[in-house]
């Protein structure tokens, strides 16, 4: 699979611009979203190749929208990749449980980035 479109979830202006910026540069279509539940929808109506979804956020948080995201059955074979704050192994090895691909802690470093997505591109 390509991925071409990335759906970023952040309640983060400043990170949402941060690895817009990355992402483009690197060739990608980019689509943000501000929360939980704007993903969820967002998700649906676009179909995105892969997902980057933040954690902390107010309202449903990252391990919700992921978990909802990934057993729903129009989007559950997009890739959910967690970049967070949360850096502990225990939030890691939750993250992976409610779906997730795969799990960056911020703060992410593009070149770490791009090969992660790269990575994922081609399971």
């Amino acid at each position: 699979m390509t991925i071409k479109k990335i759906l970023i979830v952040d309640d983060s202006p400043t990170e949402r611009h941060y690895l817009s910026e990355i992402l483009v540069k690197g060739g990608f279509e980019v689509v943000t979203s501000d929360s939980g539940e704007d993903a969820l929808i967002k998700a649906k109506a676009l179909l995105p190749d892969l997902i980057l979804m933040d954690v902390v956020m107010p309202g449903m948080n990252g391990f919700q929208a992921t978990r909802a995201i990934t057993r729903d059955e129009a989007t559950r074979n997009i890739p959910v990749l967690i970049c967070t704050t949360k850096a502990q192994e225990t939030d890691r090895i939750w993250g992976l449980r409610q779906g997730a691909r795969d799990y960056m802690v911020k703060p992410v470093q593009s070149e770490a980035l791009l090969k992660k997505i790269e990575s994922m591109g081609s399971r």
